[in-house]
């Protein structure tokens, strides 16, 4: 036996009575959650919820809206009562949306995302502001809130919350 073999058998057989008496471990299966961005994942639901309640907005679709005087609509389950109290500014509202800019496809994202938010947040009042312009999201955004099964009723906004150029919102936030 060489040197070095020698060496390798003391060291063994110092490991060896160092190890003397020692049980085999059981192994435990621990399995870690990974850890997830909270925030991230709050933002891809509430991305899912906009593109659905983006479902609801049709442009084929053309609701029964009075002609003449100012923009108005309430559900078929709601009283001309509180049709009038939008309009008379007793709803303040409590999220404002700004959709001068913006295409149709943008003003549809946003206004879901802003309806989806309202009724997370128990929001009953919201204000629209789609400007006058061109005259195509003032036609279109009626349209838009009509078909929506949440909306019970908008009316032209009182000139303190932006007169021709908005419709507040009258959303029915179930009780949680």
């Amino acid at each position: 036996m060489t040197k070095k073999d020698t060496e390798i058998d003391d060291d063994f057989s110092l490991f060896q009575d160092a190890v003397k008496g020692v049980k085999k471990l059981q192994q435990d299966t621990i399995v870690q959650q990974p850890n997830r961005n909270k925030k991230q994942k709050e933002a891809k639901r509430l991305t899912k919820e906009a593109k659905d309640a983006e479902f609801y907005f049709s442009d084929e679709f053309v609701p029964h809206l009075s002609e003449t005087g100012p923009t108005r609509y309430a559900r078929s389950d709601v009283s001309q009562y509180e049709v009038k109290r939008l309009r008379r500014g007793v709803y303040v509202p409590d999220v404002f949306l700004d959709m001068h800019g913006m295409t149709q496809t943008e003003a549809k994202r946003e206004l879901g995302a802003m309806i989806a938010h309202c009724i997370k947040e128990s929001v009953h009042c919201a204000c629209v502001m789609h400007g006058i312009g061109k005259h195509i999201l003032k036609q279109k955004t009626p349209l838009w809130l009509a078909q929506h099964p949440d909306v019970m009723a908008f009316h032209q906004a009182p000139l303190e919350f932006g007169g021709d150029g908005a419709l507040l919102v009258l959303l029915s936030v179930p009780e949680k």
